[in-house]
């Protein structure tokens, strides 16, 4: 059997009790393109080469309907993370962009290796990151 490997994350999720809310944020505030909306369940977002999903766990947990897409139910429970890739003037940006929406940084820290992360958190709770990739040296 060849090697294979993973070339990048495609998506990932995070978990929303209220979509209307998350949606404001991800869309109005952090500017994200929406893909699609479905209902109370779901809000998908494109991310530069990959897709944001944010699910209401309460919709997700349900077992699929017999005519729908074969998705097994999932969910959780508690605070995600999620850590966007941005330039370092693009971070400045965007902090500049959360404190005009009333937004906290939580955290504003310079990594010993010259990268910069600043964290905040969304409507639900979920820890989010905006770094620069060289703090994971990319």
């Amino acid at each position: 059997m060849a090697d294979t490997a993973l070339e990048s994350i495609l998506e990932t999720a995070l978990y929303a009790d209220d979509l209307d809310a998350a949606e404001a944020f991800y869309g109005d505030i952090l500017g994200l393109q929406k893909i699609s909306r479905g209902g109370n369940r779901h809000i998908f977002y494109r991310c530069g080469s990959g897709v944001l999903l944010i699910f209401n766990p309460a919709e997700t947990i349900k077992p699929p309907e017999p005519d729908a897409l074969p998705v097994p139910s999932h969910g959780t429970t508690g605070h995600g993370h999620v850590c966007f890739r941005v330039t370092g003037d693009d971070i400045e940006a965007m902090a500049q962009r959360l404190k005009a929406a009333g937004i906290a940084i939580e955290t504003d820290f310079h990594w010993p290796n010259g990268g910069r992360s600043i964290y905040f958190r969304d409507p639900a709770g979920n820890s989010l990151e905006c770094a620069e990739p060289r703090i994971w040296g990319l």
